[in-house]
């Protein structure tokens, strides 16, 4: 098998992405107009990175073009795609039965006006961890977020930042979590282990992240609660029951828009066939958008990869960490630095393990770091950064389901910021020491 040799030039049309992406809705902002992040959409401004990409090289052009159609049909990108769109559908049939508004009523019967996001965060991240996707989460609880914070009057950032944060948590601890999975494989160690550290880490940013949305959320006032059918609230519990069985998430949501759509039809006799088809059809097309971005995004990955930019980035944290001589916290920076960077270029924070794993496992093993330690940092970092792109799918769903823009977002996403800042905490102080995850045990796995 021929060996890819890194290459910075091969980073190039990520970074024009980028600035085109980013640098339009900055340069809209301070133009004072609205959606300033919507005015060049964002299949539209990685065009130029794919044309970019495809004139590097020295491959064929129908080699170039093979590549990139690899990455776009990445079983990673494909599973998204599908979430995107189920998940499309079932917020648009559940919102069109009423069953948002009824579910937000039931919340407000339930939840202390003060606890409103921090209990959306604890939601969410419950459920994200009987999941094992964050996907599946903002899915199914971002709709009745944004139906929070129109009724409470909180800040809608504050809300669907809950969500996603929550959601994060959730997808980081789980240990049905591909993450988790793909963490502990390539560092050698056992799932159970590592959610011990990840655990003793997470816990903290979580606790801040709850004190925090309480702090922020006080301000709201909720109105007196409506009465509801408790009818229309059954799909939203069938989801999370489902999710909390284990149950696959397309599946889930597959359920979900089948038992809204009954629902529906049982409730009004105004509710048609005709008009639940019309409602999972508009949900399909209110996720267009980020489903091409994801696709393109996989594509150019796949391009990046091919050409060695990913190993340049392999290789350059390595020399780092080698040239420094650095022991133990140089180690364990060094693996964050590279699951990091790898997230930051993949948009994934599965394919971003997968990808730096094993390297990981070589620097981890080189400056003496834990292997429960390295899979911990692996699966913290890269969620850390997939819960904060703009360009990521979290970020992208739920600013879809919302209607605001992807960097709006990313300010409200507190948990996220809060478990990077932990995590280097963490590394700095050597915390937990390995006689708190387990006793008894050896010290690598």
């Amino acid at each position: 098998m021929k060996t890819v040799q890194g290459s910075p030039i091969a980073l190039l049309p990520l970074l024009v992405f980028l600035v085109i992406f980013l640098g339009s809705g900055i340069y809209y902002s301070q133009q004072n107009i609205d959606f300033a992040f919507y005015q060049i959409k964002a299949p539209v401004a990685v065009l130029p990175a794919i044309i970019i990409a495809m004139m590097m090289g020295r491959e064929t052009l129908n080699q170039k073009v093979e590549t990139f159609l690899k990455g776009v049909g990445d079983m990673n990108i494909v599973m998204m795609c599908m979430v995107f769109l189920l998940a499309g559908a079932f917020a648009s049939v559940t919102k069109a039965i009423g069953g948002v508004d009824a579910t937000v009523s039931l919340g407000l019967h339930i939840i202390p006006q003060q606890l409103i996001l921090p209990g959306i965060f604890v939601i969410s991240a419950f459920i994200a961890t009987a999941m094992g996707t964050s996907m599946g989460t903002i899915a199914a609880i971002a709709p009745i977020a944004v139906g929070f914070a129109n009724t409470a009057d909180v800040s809608l950032g504050l809300a669907v930042g809950a969500v996603i944060g929550g959601a994060m948590f959730g997808d980081n601890l789980s240990i049905i979590s591909d993450t988790t999975i793909a963490a502990t494989r390539t560092q050698g160690c056992e799932m159970r282990d590592k959610f011990k550290l990840n655990f003793l880490i997470a816990t903290p940013a979580a606790v801040l992240t709850m004190i925090v949305l309480f702090v922020l959320g006080d301000t709201g006032s909720v109105p007196q609660p409506e009465e509801f059918n408790f009818l229309l609230v059954l799909p939203y519990l069938a989801v999370l029951g489902l999710a909390l069985a284990g149950v696959n998430v397309l599946v889930v949501l597959m359920s979900g828009i089948i038992i809204a759509g009954i629902t529906g039809l049982y409730h009004s006799p105004d509710y048609t066939i005709e008009t639940l088809s019309t409602n999972i059809f508009d949900g399909y097309s209110n996720m267009l958008e980020i489903m091409v971005l994801s696709m393109f995004i996989g594509g150019l990955s796949a391009i990046m990869k091919a050409r060695g930019g990913l190993t340049f980035l392999v290789s350059l944290i390595q020399r780092l960490t080698e040239r420094r001589g650095l022991q133990h916290r140089g180690g364990e920076a060094g693996i964050s630095a590279l699951v990091s960077i790898a997230g930051f270029f993949t948009a994934n924070n599965t394919v971003a393990i997968l990808i730096s794993g094993s390297s990981a496992q070589e620097i981890a093993t080189k400056s003496g770091v834990d292997g429960r330690r390295s899979a911990s940092l692996l699966d913290i970092f890269s969620c850390v950064v997939q819960g904060l792109l703009p360009y990521g799918a979290q970020i992208l769903l739920a600013g879809s389901v919302a209607s605001m823009s992807p960097l709006d977002l990313v300010g409200n996403v507190h948990y996220c910021w809060l478990l990077g800042l932990s995590a280097i905490v963490a590394i700095i102080f050597g915390y937990p020491k390995s006689d708190a995850i387990t006793e008894k045990e050896p010290a690598t796995c």
